[in-house]
C-alpha cells in the first residue's frame, strides 16, 4: 500500500521557513509521502528562490508561477493552476501554512475537490478585517480538517467559532522550530554560518556603513516595515521615516527594505537620515545573523514578533493589534501602534530601560511548546490519522 501523499503549499517568504521543519520531520518519520508545491506568490530570487537553498528545502516538485495582480486575481490564478495537480495526485491532505493568498487559494481548491486540509498556524486573530491576512486565516480555518495552533489564544478563538476539539491540536510553532535549528547552525560557526555573517556585513557596507563589523559588534536596532497601513499612505510613511531617523541618532538602525516599501520610498524621494541604513531584502540566514544580536527590533511582521520572543529580544510592533498575543503576555513584544510619535517615545523608553538594566541577567522565557518539536507533533498527528 502506497504511503498517503501530502501536498505542502509554499507561496510567500514566511511559508518557506515554516515548511522547512515539516520537511525535516517528514523525512525523519518516513510514513508519509509528500510533494512541495510552490505557487510563485513570491517569485524573485531575493524573496523566494534562495530560501530553498539555505533552508534545506528541495526544489519544488511543482511551480505554479502565479504572481502579481490584486488579491482576487492572484487567488483565482493560483486556484486554476493548482486544481489539475489535485485532480492528478488525489493527495491524502493539503497542508497550508500561515495566512497569505496562496494559503486560502490552495485550501479552497483542495477542499472543493474533497481533499482534507491541514492548516498550520490556525486560529490566530487580529480582529482587523481590513487586513487581507485576517480574511485569509478566518476563511482557511472555516474549511480546514486539522487546525494546528501555536498558542492557547488561537485554540480559544477556534472554539468560540464553533470548531470541535477533535480538529484542534496545540502543537507549538514551526517558525520557532526553524529558528532554533538555524541558530544552532550559526552557532556551529561552519562555512555556511561564516558566509551568512559575511553577507550581512556586505549588505551593510553596500548601504554605506563605514565599519560593518564594528556596527554589528555594537548596539544597533533592526527595522522591517511592509504592511499597507504603514507604507502605502505617503504621509504615514514619511512620518515613520522621520521617527526612525530621530531614533537612529541614538541607536543605529538597520532596515532591510521590502520591495514594495522600497518602491514607495523611491516614489516619495525619501532619503534615510544618518544612522538609518537601508539594506536590500536579505535571505533568511543573513537576516537572522543580523537581527539575532539586535538591541531592539521594530517591525510590523507577525513572524518577527514570535522570533524575537523566542530569543528574548525586545520588539516593538508597529501595528494597532496583534494576532499573536502570547508574544505580549509571555514574550518581549509590545504593541506600539502606528502613530510615529508614539513609536518613537516607546522606543526611547525601551532603550532607557535596557540601559538601566545593562549587565543584569536577562532570562529567555518561551511560550509553552515553543521547543523545536512542533513539526514532529504535526507529522505524528497527520500520519496517525491518515494511516488509521
Amino acid at each position: 500500500m502506497a504511503a498517503p501523499l501530502l501536498h505542502l503549499i509554499a507561496g510567500a517568504r514566511p511559508n518557506f521557513m515554516k515548511l522547512a521543519p515539516l520537511v525535516r520531520a517528514l523525512r525523519a518519520d518516513g510514513r508519509l509521502a509528500w510533494r512541495l508545491i510552490h505557487t510563485g506568490q513570491h517569485h524573485d530570487a531575493a524573496m523566494s528562490g534562495v530560501f530553498f537553498d539555505e533552508l534545506g528545502l528541495p526544489p519544488p516538485d511543482v511551480s505554479l508561477d502565479c504572481h502579481g495582480g490584486g488579491h482576487a486575481q492572484l487567488t483565482a490564478r493560483i486556484m486554476q493552476a493548482y486544481e489539475p495537480h489535485v485532480i492528478a495526485d488525489r493527495p491524502g491532505a493539503c497542508v497550508v501554512v500561515g495566512d497569505v493568498d496562496s494559503t486560502l487559494a490552495c485550501a479552497l481548491t483542495a477542499r472543493k475537490l474533497g481533499v482534507p486540509v491541514a492548516h498550520v498556524e490556525a486560529g490566530l486573530r487580529s480582529g482587523d478585517m481590513t487586513m487581507p491576512e485576517e480574511i485569509n486565516r478566518r476563511a482557511t480555518d472555516a474549511i480546514a480538517d486539522w487546525l494546528f495552533t501555536t498558542e492557547p489564544s488561537a485554540a480559544a478563538h477556534l472554539r468560540r467559532e464553533g470548531h470541535p476539539d477533535h480538529r484542534i491540536a496545540e502543537v507549538g510553532h514551526v517558525m520557532v522550530d526553524n529558528l532554533l535549528f538555524q541558530i544552532g547552525r550559526l552557532d556551529a560557526g561552519d562555512a555556511e554560518a561564516r558566509a551568512a555573517e559575511a553577507a550581512a556585513r556586505g549588505a551593510l557596507q553596500a548601504a554605506g556603513a563605514a565599519d560593518p563589523a564594528g556596527l554589528l559588534a555594537g548596539r544597533f536596532g533592526v527595522v522591517t516595515l511592509h504592511r499597507p497601513a504603514n507604507v502605502d499612505e505617503p504621509a504615514q510613511l514619511a512620518a515613520l521615516m522621520g521617527a526612525l531617523g530621530a531614533l537612529a541618532a541614538r541607536l543605529p538602525l538597520l532596515f532591510p527594505v521590502h520591495p514594495r516599501t522600497r518602491a514607495r520610498l523611491d516614489a516619495l524621494g525619501l532619503a534615510p537620515a544618518p544612522g538609518l541604513h537601508l539594506l536590500p531584502p536579505l535571505p533568511y540566514r543573513p537576516f537572522l545573523a543580523l537581527w539575532r544580536h539586535a538591541t531592539l527590533v521594530l517591525t510590523d511582521s507577525g513572524g518577527l514578533q514570535e522570533e524575537t520572543t523566542a530569543l528574548g529580544i525586545p520588539c516593538l510592533t508597529v501595528r494597532d493589534n496583534t494576532e499573536r498575543p502570547v508574544t505580549v503576555e509571555l514574550g518581549t513584544n509590545q504593541i506600539a501602534g502606528t502613530d510615529p510619535a508614539r513609536v518613537l517615545a516607546l522606543a526611547a523608553q525601551r532603550l532607557d530601560a535596557l540601559e538601566a538594566a545593562r549587565g543584569q541577567p536577562h532570562p529567555v522565557s518561551r511560550p509553552p511548546m515553543w521547543d523545536g518539536q512542533a513539526a514532529a507533533r504535526i507529522v505524528g498527528r497527520l500520519a496517525g490519522d491518515l494511516l488509521r
